[in-house]
């Protein structure tokens, strides 16, 4: 059965059931929590598309139960207990969405030509604009949706990371997380230690960057900007930490070594001085850019987008998505003109 669309769920939610109860103010108490409902539906699935079908699941078993509701727990915590089951009952048989350091060893020579795996259900970026939260849960959401962390819980089974997700983000209960996932207390406190475990040996932990950038990252990011649209491979080779790592999905392999990042962006993308412009956003509370591609006729048009994790003044890891429509799904223009200006995206005066 297809699921209503959001306006149908407003209208629906409007309109009393056919008892005559009304459930005119659940959309009025529910709604502020769809953000938060759509980063957990996110964490839980890797993936911003099938989160907002969760999303929407969600709200539409929400209504049809609510006549039942009892205020036994917060609408919160009603709304977390059910977005939790619909994601459990949809990963059911689905595969992982990993990022390519989930695969295996880094590749060895980033000089070799790259080819696209698209048979793998890719784990992508979500835009912070969409997990924006109510105030009661804007830490938790800040806290649990780096790309590492999401990337982490991917490595763990659908209860696991649920039990992770709802103890360790969220803050819940052991209690009350043996209630949302059906399960008793010893049993999520067993997949609690499981679940940590797995994420300490692959050495996938959350990013710890509080988010809000210094001076010092701002003018590293801008300098990042101007050496890609120079395609100047020094000055970017500099700005990579030793360790730093660039993957690209759908592509499987991945890089490490700031000499490696450089050889493979030198070699590997089509782009040469200036033909690249990179609009800044979001994801993932942290620094992202769309890039864009300078084509024939001058305009520019989408290439692939890059979200960035810094650990000081240097670049530690790029994720370069190359997924044209993450682009709509950030806000970003479809294409930009032949004259837009270097480094800021914004159209020349």
């Amino acid at each position: 059965m297809s699921t209503p669309s959001s306006a149908e769920q407003r209208q629906q939610t409007a309109t009393p059931d056919a008892d005559g109860e009304g459930r005119g103010d659940f959309t009025a108490r529910a709604e502020q929590y769809r953000r938060e409902l759509f980063a957990h539906c996110y964490r839980m699935s890797g993936s911003v598309h099938e989160a907002e079908d969760l999303v929407q699941e969600t709200f539409l078993r929400a209504w049809r139960g609510y006549h039942a509701f009892e205020e036994r727990a917060s609408m919160r915590t009603w709304l977390h207990r059910i977005a939790t089951n619909v994601c459990l009952t949809s990963l059911e048989g689905q595969a992982r969405r990993p990022l390519p350091t989930g695969l295996g060893q880094p590749s060895a020579d980033p000089s070799e030509p790259v080819h696209a795996e698209g048979e793998v259900p890719w784990l992508s970026p979500v835009p912070d604009a969409l997990v924006a939260s109510s105030p009661e849960g804007a830490a938790e959401a800040q806290e649990g949706i780096r790309l590492a962390f999401v990337a982490a819980l991917q490595h763990l089974p659908p209860r696991q990371r649920a039990a992770l997700v709802l103890r360790d983000v969220l803050r819940w209960k052991a209690a009350e997380v043996a209630e949302a996932v059906g399960t008793s207390t010893a049993a999520v406190n067993s997949a609690l230690q499981r679940a940590r475990e797995t994420v300490r040996k692959a050495e996938l932990t959350r990013d710890g960057a509080s988010g809000t950038l210094t001076p010092e990252q701002n003018a590293l990011l801008e300098r990042y900007v101007q050496a890609f649209w120079e395609k100047d491979i020094e000055g970017l080779v500099g700005m990579f930490t030793d360790q730093a790592v660039w993957e690209m999905p759908p592509f499987p392999g991945w890089y490490q070594g700031a000499r490696t990042i450089g050889t493979l962006i030198d070699t590997q993308c089509p782009g040469t001085a200036r033909m690249m412009v990179m609009v800044p956003t979001s994801a993932n509370g942290q620094p992202a850019f769309g890039l864009y591609m300078r084509g024939p006729d001058g305009s520019y048009t989408p290439f692939h987008l890059q979200v960035l994790a810094l650990e000081g003044d240097k670049v530690a890891h790029v994720g370069a998505f190359f997924d044209e429509d993450l682009f709509a799904t950030f806000g970003l223009p479809p294409a930009l003109p032949a004259d837009t200006a270097p480094f800021t995206g914004v159209p020349a005066p």
